[in-house]
């Protein structure tokens, strides 16, 4: 983990992956930083594939380890998802045990009441993290917090990094670039806020069991618009979306 901070600060976290897989004993890790003006969380980096098809499960739900860090700033550990009450993420357990995720434990980005972002870290249960791996953990997160507060400006506003800690992701260059549009034409078609269009829109994807990008796509496409809360969502040919 030593070598892997000293790599931080010399050339940017950007390839940082897979090392920290290595540095952490992990099965996977993915760090996603809050951007746009929406704030939505946006994937910086990820190793293996799983950790991005676990991080996408959680943004489309809305819920899991990762949204719990981001709103309360604590870390969130979930070591064997086995373990945990089924009534503390109802919909991401049975997904995220059919994914192939068993254990996950979460940092936040972040100082004081700024949340800039989350270091999503999984687990095997029959090899959970002792003392040492989460504090490789939680360094791991600090020096990414500082990285990004040194590398740009405000990173709430998605500016472009001043120096060569971390590069904030763009508008132009976002991953979830149509859900962050989707979520605007959302919420101008039933004249609702930002966090409300966001609802609705993981409310149908997870009623049609889509990912969430999937579903905003749609809506970009205009393949799917939301004309108001009696009707719901549908489609420009006359059937339900």
């Amino acid at each position: 983990m030593a070598e892997v901070l000293r790599s931080l600060r010399l050339s940017g976290v950007n390839g940082a992956a897979r090392a920290s897989v290595w540095a952490l004993g992990a099965e996977g890790v993915a760090l996603t930083l809050l951007a746009g003006v929406d704030r939505l969380p946006e994937p910086l980096w990820c190793h293996p594939e799983l950790s991005a098809r676990f991080e996408e499960l959680q943004f489309t739900l809305g819920e899991g380890p990762g949204p719990d860090a981001l709103r309360t700033g604590a870390p969130v550990q979930a070591p064997d998802l086995a373990r945990v009450r089924t009534d503390r993420w109802p919909a991401l357990l049975p997904a995220a045990r059919e994914l192939g995720v068993l254990g996950v434990c979460c940092f936040p980005l972040g100082i004081g009441a700024i949340r800039v972002g989350v270091l999503t870290v999984l687990c095997d249960p029959d090899r959970p993290p002792g003392e040492q791996q989460y504090a490789d953990a939680t360094a791991l997160a600090a020096a990414l917090t500082v990285a990004c507060l040194d590398g740009g400006q405000d990173p709430r506003r998605g500016e472009e990094p001043a120096g060569p800690g971390m590069d904030v992701p763009q508008a132009s260059s976002l991953h979830r670039a149509a859900v962050h549009q989707a979520t605007g034409m959302v919420s101008v078609q039933l004249n609702v806020s930002m966090e409300v269009a966001l609802l609705r829109l993981r409310a149908h994807a997870y009623a049609d069991e889509r990912a969430l990008g999937d579903v905003a796509r749609d809506v970009v496409a205009r393949r799917l618009r939301f004309d108001d809360d009696e009707n719901g969502p549908i489609s420009p040919d006359g059937g339900k979306g």
